[in-house]
Formats: C-alpha cells, structure tokens, sequence
C-alpha cells in the first residue's frame, strides 16, 4: 500500500461535476493498493495517519494531530501509485491491485480511521475524479507499506533483485 499525504488547508473531489468529498482543514490521503495488500497494511495505515502530528503547534514546530486540529481525512483512490515508470515510456500497474481487491481494502481504511475517531470524507472508488487542494505549507509525505513476501513479480522498487 502507498499513501500520498498532503496536509491540506481545504481539498475537495469531483466527480461528474459534483462534489463527491471535502474538507476543510486536514490530510488529503492518496491510497495506491497494491497486489498482496491486505489488512495489516489496513491497520498500520489507519494508526499512522489518525495520530501522524503533522500540524503546527504554537511554536511553529509539526507536533499536533488531526484529533488536536478539530482536522479531518479526505480520502481518494489511486490506482496509478502503485504503477511503476521505471521502464519504457508507458507506466506498467502489474502491482496494483485489481479492483474487486482494492475496493475492499480501501473501504476497511476509511471504517479504521472512523473508529479512530477521525471524520473522513471520500471521493468514489474507480470514477473519474478530480481533486481540488490547497496544500497547507506545503507538506508531502509519501508512506508505503509492502506486504512481507509480495511474490507478484513487480518490478518497482523493493524487488528481490533491487534489495540484493
């Protein structure tokens, strides 16, 4: 599982042009499921971003949380992080996961941050969205979570051959 984060001032979805998910304050999450993701990456996922403390204290230091912020999650599916550009000129999604597998995963994230207590809205799983964000400082980060022995042949990073 890969994750973009971007802590966000406001980030909305479209789809069809209507607005599908927004927030105000809080993290935009970018989710790529990948062949072999299951739910371990679902748990460590939803502890890491329900207590990430990527907003500024009063100090200007990153040391409050979504929970501390009164923040919220908006979370969007995106196949395309788990494509790999390392060869050739057309990206290869070998590793990403097929959607009646994805689509699970990605819904048992969004309950795991609500039980976390985090408000979390959404775009729609395999619809052409369009995000809109103002990225607040900005903040990017990039969180991935690969299952022990994958075995999917994938040829990003990570592989058995890389790792040697």
């Amino acid at each position: 599982m890969r994750i973009v984060a971007q802590r966000v001032s406001r980030a909305e979805v479209r789809v069809e042009g209507k607005v599908a998910g927004a927030i105000g304050r809080g993290l935009l999450l970018l989710v790529g499921v990948a062949r072999g993701d299951g739910p371990d990456q679902v748990e460590r996922a939803a502890h890491r971003f329900a207590t990430l403390r990527v907003f500024e204290d009063g100090d200007g230091k990153m040391n409050l949380g979504l929970d501390e912020i009164g923040g919220a999650v908006l979370l969007v599916s995106q196949f395309t992080l788990a494509g790999s550009i390392r060869r050739g000129r057309r990206p290869d999604f070998f590793a990403a996961a097929p959607p009646a597998e994805a689509e699970p995963l990605v819904t048992a994230l969004v309950e795991a941050l609500r039980e976390r207590g985090v408000t979390v809205a959404t775009g729609v799983f395999r619809a052409m969205m369009e995000v809109d964000l103002v990225n607040d400082g900005p903040v990017t980060l990039v969180w991935e979570d690969r299952p022990e022995k994958q075995g999917t042949g994938d040829r990003g990073p990570g592989t058995e051959k890389e790792k040697k």
